[in-house]
């Protein structure tokens, strides 16, 4: 099943769960219609940070260009979050026509549905992937703390840290 958006009213990552346990999910609205996919933190991370350069190297080929100010959408995921499918693979582009940013997210598997194939095209102003990686990157930095000595998060039930020789921190 296919799906795609020309214009969205809320396009964010959000998570469920305890650090180190949470579930990163993203979720498009226009209108009415909610889809939730489900994603690696990676991914996520990863998705921010690309669209991040997208942004940087679109705005340098075309100094008309102007990201509209868009204020960061801290609001929570919405209710009740049913996972639609879960993300594969994800592309990004510059559509040089629309002057949007393209995002394209493949599905790994369909939860619900018969057919093994998937996707989701969302069409961004670059005032709203601005928005989406400001917070996918404060959404992704609050989880787990480092530790200090070997940089590997920290559980909430104790840390065997290698660089101690096994000792508990």
């Amino acid at each position: 099943m296919s799906y795609e958006f020309n214009e969205v009213d809320r396009f964010i990552c959000g998570t469920v769960g305890e650090p180190g346990e949470r579930e990163f999910y993203l979720q498009v609205r226009r209108g009415n219609q909610l889809l939730s996919a489900l994603l690696e933190k990676t991914q996520a991370m990863t998705l921010a940070q690309r669209l991040e350069i997208l942004i940087k190297a679109a705005m340098k080929e075309d100094i008309a260009l102007v990201a509209e100010r868009t204020d960061r959408d801290d609001a929570a995921l919405e209710q009740p979050i049913e996972t639609d499918f879960v993300v594969g693979a994800i592309s990004i582009a510059w559509d040089e026509v629309s002057k949007k940013v393209c995002v394209e997210l493949f599905a790994l598997k369909e939860v619900d549905g018969e057919s093994d194939t998937a996707d989701i095209t969302v069409y961004l102003t670059l005032g709203q992937a601005k928005s989406f990686t400001s917070r996918t990157q404060a959404v992704v930095n609050a989880g787990r703390l480092p530790c200090p000595f070997c940089a590997i998060p920290i559980d909430p039930r104790g840390h065997l840290c290698p660089r101690a020789n096994g000792y508990r921190r």
